[in-house]
């Protein structure tokens, strides 16, 4: 099968809320093809970057793509609002957040969300990290899935995240992600990945995915397919929690307030929501939690609802993605999730 045609066949990217983005030629394929992860690691953060020397450091990303048939509102909001999440709940300090967005990008083009800024702003996130560092990766934006041709996906399909440039530039994929920022984990280093994408449920790649059901029964699945590629850090432990399962889509959350409209991305509201609700929650409540709020929005068919909470209260209107998405657990390691508190 030749390139373009196994680009035009298996190349699924979605809005979120469930447009299709139609891609062209097969460039996107053949960019991310061209790119490799050790490319990405050689480069070099910009010089605008802040020098974050202490114990707590995040990246946030919010890509709206402006002036496209794709474009989506809200995911500045969702980085504004983890920002606030981050420095109110949990000590993080401003100048340690790095946020790339196209606002911030029109003064400073090292802020913009391209594949290059992403790059280099991972690199950052954990150049020199260190025993009791704890990393924040936030990424609000356009998913996708790609065939796998190395054999070591469970479905057949990487993950990717769709920076500002992607048809241009390419996707970044799960593989690339891994080896950016999970593999250079060190011992007593944690890292966290927040992402709010269609089809992000292993976004990390991480070799463990929970199984929750309704009642409350979890266990951990084995999501490695070929045990002889390492895909967990070099001592520290990596958690992602995302918005939906690797073959859903993820719903924005439409609302207004009295002082103003707005809009957040439903599994970051729904993560907001869940950890101010009940500070020092656990794993396992924090994801019950989520997903009981996203079913009580979807389950409304679109009809707006009150909801309580320090983003203020304000009636929220799902945008139907065929199926409620279901925010998924992954990790590096296992751990009892009723157990393990979960800190940022």
């Amino acid at each position: 099968m030749g390139q373009h045609e196994c680009c035009h066949r298996t190349t699924r990217v979605d809005r979120r809320g469930g447009r299709d983005l139609r891609e062209g030629g097969g460039a996107g394929l053949g960019a991310d093809a061209a790119s490799s992860v050790g490319s990405v690691r050689r480069e070099a953060p910009p010089a605008g970057y802040p020098f974050a020397p202490g114990r707590k450091r995040a990246l946030l990303v919010g890509v709206s793509y402006r002036g496209t048939s794709y474009e989506l509102q809200g995911t500045v909001n969702d980085v504004d609002c983890m920002r606030r999440l981050l420095c109110d709940s949990f000590g993080f300090p401003g100048e340690s957040i790095l946020v790339l967005t196209e606002d911030l990008g029109d003064a400073d083009p090292s802020r913009l969300p391209t594949r290059a800024n992403l790059a280099a702003a991972m690199r950052w996130l954990v150049e020199g990290c260190d025993a009791g560092d704890s990393l924040v990766f936030h990424f609000s934006g356009h998913g996708v899935q790609k065939l796998d041709v190395t054999g070591d996906e469970v479905d057949g399909y990487n993950e990717a995240l769709c920076p500002l440039d992607f048809e241009r530039s390419g996707k970044i994929l799960d593989d690339e992600i891994n080896e950016t920022i999970v593999r250079p984990l060190g011992p007593g280093v944690k890292l966290h990945a927040i992402v709010d994408t269609c089809h992000s449920g292993s976004i990390l790649d991480l070799p463990f995915l929970c199984r929750l059901s309704r009642t409350g029964y979890w266990q951990w699945e084995n999501y490695s397919r070929r045990p002889d590629l390492t895909k967990g850090t070099s001592g520290g432990i990596a958690i992602s929690i995302s918005g939906c399962s690797d073959d859903q889509k993820s719903a924005d959350s439409s609302g207004f307030s009295s002082e103003q409209a707005a809009a957040i991305g439903a599994m970051t509201y729904s993560f907001i929501k869940a950890v101010e609700s009940e500070p020092g929650t656990t794993y396992g409540r924090l994801l019950s939690a989520m997903r009981a709020t996203i079913r009580e929005g979807q389950g409304g068919g679109g009809v707006g609802r009150l909801l309580p909470g320090r983003l203020g209260s304000f009636v929220r209107k799902m945008i139907p993605s065929g199926s409620v998405q279901e925010p998924q657990l992954c990790s590096s390691e296992v751990f009892d999730i009723y157990k393990k508190p979960f800190l940022l």
